[in-house]
């Protein structure tokens, strides 16, 4: 049954609502309930084009009158899966519009007079509050006996179906799969004929392969050595004892194991393995004019940042260039009214004259419109949530000719994509930074033991991405910040990361703030080599940063895949463990739907492990991704779609992406050139 029933305005007036339970009642009544929170996060927010929101076990589902500005909520049960409610809604919809039809446009138009008059007069007050002169009791009274027969109808009609299906379950028809073959093709399954002769001749082919292939080939012949080890004793190969264990396929695959090679007469010593490690060249030593000349290639000075009135170091934005043949053609088909405006326009001439769109009219540009965001690399789930609320906001608009369907249907869709990529929280990483030190500072006056607490920030990914390389743009981009920044190398796991890491605190203690002063002491690496616990490195880290007047904590960590529960459990277990001020997730531009699984299952994963793993000294918190770095942004061209995906499925920022091989390739997104990229056919 239902939980909760309500048809309300869109600015907040609610014109009727129904709770069935107590409890539902009192949820309804409070800021915290469920349809509060759909309001909250889910409509006002974008996303009213996904099918169904839940909070706090209960699953909304809602629709729109945009001409009446209406919506239509209902709530019930998760776990209960009702069927109907989807033929409910749209059965409420249709009869309320045409029953209080007049009723109700009069009271829309009111609203719209009041808000015009309150800005006409600059008075304080909206024209919500019109709505408390008017009687909904008494004009709504009749409405609560035709929404009862009208329930009862939808449920009483899902108990026959339930029944129906229960009674046409024949129970001999659910015999065990070995007693009743799926098809006649014996081929795709076992013959139950007779398995021993079949096991015993199976058994037979494999003694005599393995026979023909220990064969002895000559006097010293491998295959001859091989067999005078076998387990029927010296001098008797495997040939020789015939329906032993030393005949079954496990004994030969273990004869056959591959010996352990080595390179040279003995195993290299330390000494020999430091000399093979390039990454502990000083800066006073021999090599430092070539090293020097070589790090001049990690600058690039074109794509370096600017500086504000503050001195603060700010890194470019990326820019959406529009080639000039686009330009061209942009005004060519500007110049000529009878034109379309590239992939999307072509598709507006459809819908002439003055009149209010309908689903049908909107039917073919929507699914166009979706076809050119999946261009854009949009994933597909993606692309059609937001091609329904664009069409939720269009359907019932009232339109003049082609130009004003173009205009309508571009806003639309420009402020859809807006909405989705303005993020809830806040995308300055160095206020934030400079935050927490002020307050660390603060806290430590008076104290004679207080210590600086640094700010921490964990950077996870599948392998490959580039969480390493990243990072370090992002301590480059500290470092010219004046912060002082340590390096936790814990990824124990891949071959060279510790000493990528080193190299690259190298070439950044190097290049120094602004190129001109040696930064050498604002950037170190905190190591404890390979085969450690990660989370123990973090913390260690962690605590020597605080013992050493360090500002900025960065933690590298190793790359997995986000199905493997094991390594997912150890990320959450050093997220628990050292309660990291911000955890970003570092992806690539260019894998399109596999990013957004990517990063919803870390997120998932992430806040199931962290809350349910009790490394936080007993106070299980729920951690997430707290925002995105994403990489090779600069192999997508106009293809940004992987930025409003990612943003769509977590709410977070995008903080940064990097678009080249060099430090100073860092770049911030700005929304209004991301809708731009999207939006260019």
């Amino acid at each position: 049954m239902l939980d909760h029933c309500s048809i309300s305005h869109k600015g907040g007036v609610i014109l009727w609502s129904r709770s069935f339970t107590p409890a539902a009642s009192q949820s309804a009544a409070s800021s915290a309930s469920p349809v509060s929170s759909l309001i909250r996060d889910a409509l006002i927010e974008g996303r009213s084009a996904e099918s169904q929101f839940e909070k706090d076990g209960y699953a909304l589902k809602w629709t729109f009158v945009n001409d009446l500005e209406l919506i239509f909520v209902v709530a019930y049960q998760r776990i209960l899966q009702l069927t109907y409610v989807d033929d409910l809604l749209a059965a409420l919809k249709t009869l309320f519009v045409k029953v209080f039809q007049p009723f109700l446009a009069t009271f829309v138009a009111s609203l719209h007079a009041a808000s015009s008059s309150t800005t006409l007069l600059g008075a304080s007050g909206s024209g919500s509050e019109t709505a408390f002169a008017w009687d909904f009791t008494s004009t709504f009274e009749k409405w609560d006996t035709v929404f009862d027969n009208l329930l009862k109808t939808f449920e009483t009609k899902a108990a026959q179906e339930r029944k129906s299906r229960l009674k046409h379950i024949d129970p001999a028809v659910h015999t065990p799969v070995e007693s009743t073959p799926p098809s006649d093709d014996q081929s795709t399954f076992p013959s139950q004929s007779n398995p021993t002769t079949v096991d015993e001749e199976q058994i037979a082919r494999n003694v005599q392969a393995l026979k023909n292939r220990l064969k002895p080939k000559g006097p010293g012949g491998a295959a001859g050595r091989k067999g005078r080890r076998g387990v029927g004793g010296a001098g008797s190969g495997l040939e020789s004892v015939p329906g032993s264990d030393s005949d079954t396929p496990s004994k030969a695959k273990k004869s056959k194991t591959k010996a352990r090679r080595k390179w040279g007469d003995e195993a290299p010593s330390e000494s020999d393995m430091a000399s093979l490690d390039f990454s502990y060249i000083q800066v006073d030593s021999p090599s430092t004019k070539q090293t020097t000349m070589s790090l001049s290639a990690l600058v690039d000075q074109a794509s370096m940042g600017t500086r504000t009135n503050e001195g603060m170091y700010e890194v470019k934005d990326w820019d959406f260039d529009v080639p000039p043949t686009r330009n061209v053609a942009a005004a060519t088909a500007v110049e000529k009214p009878g034109t379309s405006l590239g992939a999307l326009g072509s598709l507006f001439s459809r819908i002439t004259g003055s009149k209010t769109l309908t689903q049908a009219d909107l039917a073919p540009v929507l699914e166009g419109m979706k076809q050119h965001l999946m261009k854009k690399n949009v994933a597909k789930e993606i692309a059609e949530k937001v091609v329904e609320s664009v069409g939720e906001d269009l359907i019932g608009r009232r339109i003049t000719g082609w130009g004003g369907t173009n205009t309508a249907v571009r806003n639309a869709l420009s402020t859809a994509l807006t909405r989705i990529l303005t993020p809830k929280t806040s995308t300055d990483l160095l206020l934030s930074i400079r935050t927490k030190l002020s307050e660390s500072q603060s806290s430590m006056v008076g104290g004679q033991t207080g210590k600086k607490e640094p700010y921490s920030i964990v950077f996870v990914g599948v392998n490959g991405v580039g969480k390493s390389t990243n990072l370090s743009k992002v301590c480059f981009w500290l470092v010219q910040n004046g912060m002082r920044v340590l390096i936790a190398a814990c990824d124990t796991f891949r071959s060279g990361a510790v000493e990528q890491l080193r190299v690259h605190v190298r070439n950044l203690s190097m290049l120094g703030v602004n190129g001109a002063t040696d930064s050498k002491g604002r950037v170190e690496l905190y190591e404890k080599g390979y085969g450690k616990d990660a989370a123990g490195i973090a913390k260690e880290s962690i605590s020597y940063a605080k013992d050493h007047d360090f500002d900025v904590v960065l933690i590298d960590t190793a790359g997995r895949m986000q199905d493997n529960e094991p390594l997912m459990r150890a990320l959450a277990k050093l997220v628990s463990t050292n309660s990291p001020d911000k955890i970003i997730f570092v992806g690539e531009a260019l894998v399109g739907n596999e990013a957004v699984d990517q990063l919803t299952k870390f997120d998932r994963a992430l806040r199931d492990f962290s809350a349910a793993s009790g490394y936080g000294g007993g106070s299980a918190k729920e951690r997430g991704i707290d925002g995105m770095i994403v990489t090779k942004w600069d192999t997508v061209d106009d293809k940004v779609g992987a930025a409003l995906s990612m943003t769509y499925v977590t709410g977070q920022p995008i903080i940064f992406v990097g678009c080249g091989q060099t430090y100073t390739d860092l770049r911030q997104l700005r929304v209004s050139n991301v809708v731009q990229a999207i939006l260019d056919d």
